[in-house]
């Protein structure tokens, strides 16, 4: 289930949360919601500096910090050294490919309740990666 809004309902969606919809904020938003390519900070910052010359790559980590803390994005860190940002927010997974890096969703449908394990805890979180390749890379190689 992805996110619908027009652009031009970007302003009132962010006001709804709370977060002043501000020029750089909305154009963030936007790239989210146009790029569904779980992008990094430098990404979205390469992406929107043609269009922003004035944007810096601590004000687009700011906006996405902000849009966590809101609960409108997740973090994704499937790599150590990777933190992408993703704006689906209901639990699904996500599969990367070891060999041409692409990220995408999984839809899961995971009844965690009946896991006796989790049957007492309360959950804040979940993250479900899977690592591996591609049907395009694998077949490559077959």
């Amino acid at each position: 289930m992805e996110l619908q809004l027009h652009t031009g309902d970007i302003g009132n969606y962010l006001k709804d949360h709370d977060i002043k919809p501000s020029y750089q904020r909305m154009k963030i938003f936007q790239y989210l919601l146009d790029n569904h390519v779980h992008p990094t900070v430098d990404t979205i910052y390469k992406a929107l500096c043609p269009e922003i010359p004035t944007l810096s790559k601590t004000t687009v980590y700011n906006t996405l910090n902000l849009f966590v803390e809101k609960k409108l994005v997740q973090v994704i860190v499937i790599e150590e050294n990777e933190t992408r940002y993703d704006l689906i927010t209901h639990t699904h997974g996500h599969f990367k490919c070891n060999c041409c890096g692409a990220l995408f969703d999984v839809e899961l449908n995971i009844d965690y309740s009946m896991s006796p394990e989790l049957a007492d805890c309360e959950i804040d979180e979940k993250h479900i990666y899977f690592k591996g390749l591609c049907k395009n890379c694998k077949g490559k190689q077959n």
